[in-house]
């Protein structure tokens, strides 16, 4: 009988990764136009110490306002960081009011500031408190609203993957979002993808697979090396933005025709941009974008290396106009 890491899993979802300081909702929404996702999660709201008002939800999910879901209609989940399995969970029963598509848990943040603070994935050295969260918020929320978590394979090492998997199994949990490194490993290459396939057999929930999907090849390795069905991509979603519906359709990557296609969801991104932070910020959002298409878009080179010494809106409008972006002044497209 052929092991779960080596059957071949049935056609499944793809889910776009919270990705803190990289997609926010204005990419949120440039992806989800663009199509291929089932739902997206967003960024870490943070819990501390108090019950967070409402604007706070709604700053990291402005869709929240719009049934929780993208212009594009892809569900957005949100997703809490914290580590007071009481407070996580007066807050997961605000959020709840506001109806979102699906609640997640972080685990699996590798950021040493997020650390510190006992968030994140320092919590994966003590499983008991991962099933505490977990059975406390899953009780705090109503039934019809899922909820989700998301782990790294441990901190240091592995020893404790299984037992955390198993924890927020019993903690109520209906689906576990794997990122196949530890901590210490933060992005890494490889992911361990073999351990998804451990943590499968382990629990009794359905296993995201997550980490290190940059092409088809990479997530048909995936799936076939996890045996998971549904895939999460992050990194490789930003730097390919076509990738996920190229892999709903099983297509073949044709670089020109997708950067002119890219061309008005640039425009449409940078004033976005423009529209919700500060002037001194917003260069720095769209030479971090440009940055990681180059990978994929030979196209993206000579633009990211113009516009990257740019301080002023201005003349990164200026520049985006001469390079063909469209509209870039005007507002946003249609």
């Amino acid at each position: 009988m052929p092991s779960p890491a080596s059957a071949a899993p049935p056609p499944g979802r793809l889910l776009l990764a919270p990705m803190e300081g990289l997609a926010d909702d204005v990419l949120r929404e440039i992806l989800t136009d663009i199509g291929g996702y089932d739902w997206a999660v967003t960024e870490f709201v943070r819990v501390s110490a108090n019950c967070l008002p409402k604007r706070a939800f709604l700053r990291v999910s402005p869709e929240l306002k719009n049934g929780g879901r993208t212009r594009a209609g892809t569900p957005v989940w949100v997703q809490l960081l914290g580590s007071a399995p009481e407070i996580l969970a007066q807050n997961a029963a605000a959020l709840s009011r506001l109806d979102p598509p699906g609640i997640d848990l972080n685990f699996g943040c590798p950021a040493p500031a997020v650390n510190r603070h006992g968030g994140g994935a320092a919590l994966l050295e003590d499983p008991e408190l991962l099933l505490c969260i977990a059975r406390a918020v899953r009780a705090a929320v109503p039934p019809a609203i899922p909820v989700s978590a998301k782990m790294r394979l441990g901190i240091e090492d592995t020893s404790r993957a299984l037992d955390c998997a198993r924890a927020l199994d019993e903690g109520g949990i209906q689906r576990l979002v794997v990122h196949a490194r530890t901590k210490a490993e933060m992005y890494r290459p490889p992911a361990h993808w073999e351990w998804i396939a451990r943590i499968r057999a382990a629990v009794r929930v359905p296993v995201v697979a997550n980490g290190e999907v940059w092409s088809a090849a990479d997530y048909h390795r995936c799936r076939a090396e996890s045996g998971a069905a549904d895939v999460m991509l992050g990194r490789g979603a930003v730097a390919d933005p076509f990738l996920a519906r190229r892999l709903r359709h099983d297509e073949i990557p044709d670089r020109a025709a997708e950067w002119e296609a890219l061309r008005p969801h640039l425009a449409h991104f940078w004033a976005r941009v423009r529209a919700k932070v500060e002037a001194r910020h917003a260069p720095g959002r769209i030479k971090l974008w440009l940055g990681m298409l180059r990978r994929h878009y030979p196209m993206a080179v000579p633009l990211y290396t113009a516009i990257r010494s740019l301080r002023r809106c201005d003349e990164v409008e200026h520049l985006l106009v001469q390079n063909g972006i469209p509209a870039v002044a005007s507002g946003f497209p249609d």
